[in-house]
């Protein structure tokens, strides 16, 4: 499995990249900005996205909605606190607020690429 990890906190970032290869991420990948990516390729080079809802002060939701057209599944992993703009804007994508647990992470991860159980 491929994943996309949308982080500009450092240590925050070579956590999740860390604890994704634990739970058998084979390749992942850290962006700490935007322009790092171009996102017609991110469909074809990830199987899930793991996305912060704001990298640098610019905001994550417009490349979020081109995930969400591709078809590639992501969480949002963020200490942004107000989940209900993001689920009126992305109604089944689960935010994981920070600070997380790393199992939180994974368990929400797993759900959106369909090999976890809601519950």
């Amino acid at each position: 499995m491929r994943i996309l990890v949308l982080e500009d906190e450092f240590l925050i970032a070579m956590d999740v990249e860390q604890l994704c290869r634990d739970h058998g991420a084979g390749e992942v990948v850290v962006a700490r900005d935007l322009a790092e990516l171009n996102g017609r390729k991110v469909a074809t080079q990830f199987d899930a996205a793991i996305v912060d809802l704001m990298l640098g002060g610019t905001s994550t939701l417009e490349f979020a909605a081109g995930l969400r057209e591709t078809g590639v599944p992501f969480v949002f992993a963020s200490g942004y606190s107000d989940a209900d703009e993001i689920k009126a804007s992305f109604p089944g994508v689960k935010l994981v607020t920070k600070p997380y647990s790393g199992e939180d992470l994974v368990e929400a991860v797993a759900l959106a690429y369909g090999r976890g159980s809601p519950g």
